[in-house]
Protein backbone atom coordinates (compact mmCIF):
# COMPACT_ATOMS: atom_id res chain seq x y z
CA UNK A 1 0.00 0.00 0.00
CA UNK A 2 1.22 3.28 -1.01
CA UNK A 3 1.39 6.47 1.28
CA UNK A 4 -1.43 8.07 -0.42
CA UNK A 5 -3.74 4.99 0.10
CA UNK A 6 -3.07 4.64 3.76
CA UNK A 7 -3.79 8.86 4.10
CA UNK A 8 -7.11 8.23 2.54
CA UNK A 9 -8.23 5.42 4.40
CA UNK A 10 -7.15 7.48 7.37
CA UNK A 11 -9.34 9.98 6.20
CA UNK A 12 -12.01 7.50 5.87
CA UNK A 13 -12.29 6.83 9.21
CA UNK A 14 -11.92 10.15 10.78
CA UNK A 15 -14.28 11.05 8.34
CA UNK A 16 -16.55 7.79 9.68
CA UNK A 17 -15.48 9.16 13.61
CA UNK A 18 -16.85 12.89 12.63
CA UNK A 19 -20.29 12.07 11.31
CA UNK A 20 -21.03 9.11 14.18
CA UNK A 21 -20.01 12.47 16.62
CA UNK A 22 -22.11 14.68 14.72
CA UNK A 23 -24.71 12.52 15.18
CA UNK A 24 -24.87 11.31 18.59
CA UNK A 25 -23.78 15.28 19.32
CA UNK A 26 -20.26 13.84 21.14
CA UNK A 27 -18.97 17.25 22.10
CA UNK A 28 -15.99 15.72 23.23
CA UNK A 29 -15.11 13.91 20.39
CA UNK A 30 -15.53 17.29 18.35
CA UNK A 31 -13.66 19.21 20.44
CA UNK A 32 -11.21 17.06 19.26
CA UNK A 33 -11.97 16.88 15.78
CA UNK A 34 -12.27 20.49 15.30
CA UNK A 35 -9.58 22.89 15.00
CA UNK A 36 -10.19 25.92 17.23
CA UNK A 37 -10.21 28.35 14.49
CA UNK A 38 -12.72 26.57 12.34
CA UNK A 39 -15.02 28.44 9.73
CA UNK A 40 -17.99 26.88 8.49
CA UNK A 41 -20.25 27.96 6.05
CA UNK A 42 -23.71 26.52 6.19
CA UNK A 43 -26.59 25.92 3.74
CA UNK A 44 -28.15 29.16 4.28
CA UNK A 45 -25.12 31.32 4.32
CA UNK A 46 -24.32 32.09 7.66
CA UNK A 47 -20.35 31.55 8.97
CA UNK A 48 -19.98 29.75 12.28
CA UNK A 49 -16.86 28.92 14.47
CA UNK A 50 -16.07 25.96 16.78
CA UNK A 51 -17.53 27.38 19.54
CA UNK A 52 -21.08 27.97 17.56
CA UNK A 53 -21.15 24.52 16.36
CA UNK A 54 -20.12 22.53 19.75
CA UNK A 55 -22.47 25.17 21.59
CA UNK A 56 -25.06 23.76 19.01
CA UNK A 57 -24.75 20.14 20.11
CA UNK A 58 -24.89 20.98 23.72
CA UNK A 59 -27.83 23.14 24.09
CA UNK A 60 -29.43 20.50 22.32
CA UNK A 61 -30.96 22.51 19.28
CA UNK A 62 -29.49 20.27 17.14
CA UNK A 63 -30.42 16.33 16.78
CA UNK A 64 -29.50 14.46 13.89
CA UNK A 65 -32.06 11.33 13.82
CA UNK A 66 -29.93 9.87 10.66
CA UNK A 67 -26.70 10.13 8.72
CA UNK A 68 -25.96 8.27 5.51
CA UNK A 69 -23.17 9.66 3.89
CA UNK A 70 -20.58 8.98 0.68
CA UNK A 71 -17.21 10.23 0.30
CA UNK A 72 -16.95 11.45 -3.64
CA UNK A 73 -13.23 13.00 -3.48
CA UNK A 74 -10.17 12.84 -1.19
CA UNK A 75 -7.76 15.36 -2.50
CA UNK A 76 -4.12 15.84 -0.85
CA UNK A 77 -3.17 19.35 -1.21
CA UNK A 78 0.07 20.40 0.42
CA UNK A 79 -0.12 19.45 4.02
CA UNK A 80 -4.09 20.03 3.61
CA UNK A 81 -6.67 16.92 2.57
CA UNK A 82 -10.04 18.10 0.87
CA UNK A 83 -13.00 16.33 1.20
CA UNK A 84 -16.12 16.18 -0.81
CA UNK A 85 -18.89 13.91 0.22
CA UNK A 86 -23.04 13.88 0.08
CA UNK A 87 -24.80 13.09 3.20
CA UNK A 88 -28.54 12.33 3.78
CA UNK A 89 -29.76 13.67 7.28
CA UNK A 90 -32.51 13.95 8.98
CA UNK A 91 -33.52 15.53 12.16
CA UNK A 92 -34.17 18.38 14.56
CA UNK A 93 -33.25 22.31 14.83
CA UNK A 94 -34.72 24.67 17.12
CA UNK A 95 -37.40 22.13 17.12
CA UNK A 96 -38.04 21.93 13.68
CA UNK A 97 -37.98 19.01 12.00
CA UNK A 98 -36.11 18.46 8.47
CA UNK A 99 -34.71 16.11 6.08
CA UNK A 100 -32.42 16.46 2.92
CA UNK A 101 -29.83 16.27 1.00
CA UNK A 102 -26.41 17.77 1.27
CA UNK A 103 -23.15 18.28 -0.69
CA UNK A 104 -20.10 18.87 2.04
CA UNK A 105 -16.92 20.28 1.79
CA UNK A 106 -14.22 19.60 4.33
CA UNK A 107 -10.67 20.74 4.77
CA UNK A 108 -8.31 18.85 7.34
CA UNK A 109 -4.83 19.63 8.32
CA UNK A 110 -2.75 18.12 10.61
CA UNK A 111 -2.00 19.88 13.98
CA UNK A 112 -0.33 18.68 16.38
CA UNK A 113 0.02 15.26 14.68
CA UNK A 114 -3.75 15.31 14.92
CA UNK A 115 -6.25 15.74 12.01
CA UNK A 116 -7.99 18.17 12.64
CA UNK A 117 -11.00 20.64 10.19
CA UNK A 118 -9.63 24.22 9.48
CA UNK A 119 -12.90 25.17 7.02
CA UNK A 120 -15.54 23.41 5.43
CA UNK A 121 -19.29 24.38 4.31
CA UNK A 122 -22.58 22.45 3.04
CA UNK A 123 -25.42 23.04 0.56
CA UNK A 124 -28.51 21.50 -0.46
CA UNK A 125 -28.40 19.27 -3.12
Amino acid sequence: MNSTTLNQQKILEIENRLLEAMKKSDVEILEQLLHDDLLFVLPGGEVITKEMDLETHKSGNLVLEEITSAIEAIKEIGENVVVTLSSRISGTMSGQKFEGNFRYLRVWKIVDNQLKVIAGSCMAI
